[in-house]
């Protein structure tokens, strides 16, 4: 049951992260804003930047998942389900600390030209593959190749922001391009489905509508080129052998992450939560795909299929903007532990109630209320950091978690792949997803009892959430803005 992304966090430069107040007149100085926004060339280029690249990505993804799950040319199983999925989401989670420390050393103009180049030369390759109706290592490798040259493009775009906006533009700036990047990879993906249905969604099809991808790589090369040298930062390059020692410096990060992260009561049973959420999501989603393409016909107005898919997504979107409005009054009133626990036996019930009568309708109702919960935990979880981690671990404790989480769910899904029938219909399955939700719940509570035995500090306390939950500003420009990219709960 696919859940949008929770809302992204601002990007690197905020100095605080939090919304811009506007006070009487508030309205007509937003547009002033966004109207000196609109008068920067720099920004518009850097803009243009993204929206090339996403709609890039947008394209890519859909046509890649068309080809491999609703191609009527080729036999989805759920070992492939899984391949595809793990495509998407490795590279965030594998690709993106590293990226962000070497962003943060070499010429990020230079960058966006490499990057450009290499990510046409690699979509070329694999609308190749595709369209040859080759399935197996070679079309996921360059699948990963691709989605993995992307995360650098992303990354850097983040943390290129700041040299072409004012600080005090820094949050008009992070909301106005984090809403276009994302209207504009949904108008790619809905380009690579119009596509399809046009030319047909067999391996030809689908070949094209790969291929197509390759004009936002070619957007990306062009416009980057307009920027001079250095304008983008870093404001100091480094050697390639600084540049090892960076990549060296993550991997220690990440490390220390988790040091600080286990010495934060509150944050070990949040993350307990979380882990246990993405298991059981990891092994829903894989049953909903599989029902959407082999197990499900159409029920009136709702559809199986692609477009079934495209509404499952829309629901969770539903509950992921309840999820923004219910989880600070909840927590406010039950304290943020209550509220995690309250979320995983809705999530539990939700399978069982909703999950094992395996419908449309009520694939919908399960997709908006995991969405709601999934979001819920997540707020729950990123203020436990924010309140419970110093400082200077904070960042590294949020990269970790990202990569840890992204890895859990993939594995959950891959496991799941092998005792998952073709057509998605799995009691057995859905049953293991609820009693994973309890589990958590479980040791959500003993966690949290040890840590009082222990003497620790008392995360129950209530705490206000906002919904932009995001990290502080001293948070460094590669792991915020690793964050604004990741996917999470994404199909």
């Amino acid at each position: 049951m696919p859940v949008p992304p929770p809302s992204p966090r601002p990007l690197a430069g905020s100095a605080t992260g939090a919304a811009p107040s506007v006070g009487e007149g508030g309205e007509a100085t937003e547009r002033v804003r966004r109207r000196d926004l609109a008068a920067h060339p720099g920004f518009l280029r850097l803009l243009t930047v993204r929206l090339g690249a996403q709609w890039g990505d947008g394209v890519f993804q859909a046509a890649l998942g068309g080809a491999v799950l609703f191609n009527p040319e080729r036999q989805s199983d759920p070992v492939l389900v899984a391949l595809g999925l793990a495509v998407v989401l490795l590279p965030y989670s594998l690709v993106g600390p590293f990226a962000g420390a070497l962003l943060d050393r070499w010429d990020r103009r230079r960058v966006f030209v490499v990057a450009g180049v290499c990510k046409a030369v690699l979509t070329l390759a694999t609308a190749t593959v595709v369209a040859a109706g080759i399935t197996g290592a070679w079309l996921y490798l360059g699948a990963l190749a691709t989605i993995g040259v992307s995360r650098f493009v992303q990354a850097g775009l983040s943390a290129a922001l700041p040299h072409v906006v004012a600080p005090r533009r820094l949050v008009g700036a992070n909301s106005l391009v984090t809403t276009a990047g994302a209207v504009a990879a949904a108008v790619g993906a809905s380009c690579a489905f119009a596509l399809t249905g046009v030319i047909g969604a067999g391996d030809a099809g689908s070949g094209i509508a790969t291929a197509a991808s390759v004009v936002g790589s070619a957007v990306i090369v062009v416009v980057a080129l307009g920027f001079a040298r250095g304008s983008l930062g870093p404001d100091e390059t480094a050697t390639d052998e600084t540049a090892v020692r960076a990549v060296r410096a993550v991997a220690h990060g990440l490390a220390d992450g988790g040091r600080a992260a286990r010495s934060a009561p509150g944050v070990v049973a949040a993350f307990w939560a979380v882990a246990a959420h993405r298991l059981a999501f990891g092994i829903a989603t894989l049953a909903m795909l599989l029902l959407m393409r082999h197990g499900l016909a159409d029920w009136g107005a709702l559809h199986s299929g692609v477009a079934g898919l495209g509404e499952t997504v829309v629901a969770a979107a539903a509950g992921l903007g309840v999820a923004a409005v219910v989880t600070p009054w909840l927590t406010a009133r039950l304290g943020r532990p209550a509220t995690v626990r309250t979320m995983l036996l809705l999530a539990a019930v939700t399978l069982l109630v909703l999950g094992l009568p395996m419908t449309l309708p009520a694939l919908l109702g399960a997709s908006f209320l995991l969405g709601l919960v999934g979001q819920a935990i997540k707020l729950c979880s990123d203020a436990a950091v924010q309140r419970e981690v110093d400082d200077a671990h904070r960042g590294r404790v949020f990269a970790l978690s990202d990569t840890v989480f992204n890895v859990t769910y993939v594995l959950a899904v891959a496991v799941a792949a092998l005792f998952c029938p073709l057509d998605g219909r799995s009691v057995g399955l859905i049953t293991t997803a609820a009693a994973v939700y309890l589990l958590g719940l479980v040791v959500h509570e003993v966690a949290l009892r040890t840590t009082r035995t222990h003497g620790g500090s008392h995360p129950g306390a209530p705490s206000l959430i906002t919904t932009s939950a995001v990290p502080p500003a001293s948070t460094s420009a590669s792991s915020t803005s690793q964050r604004d990219e990741a996917p999470s709960d994404v199909v």
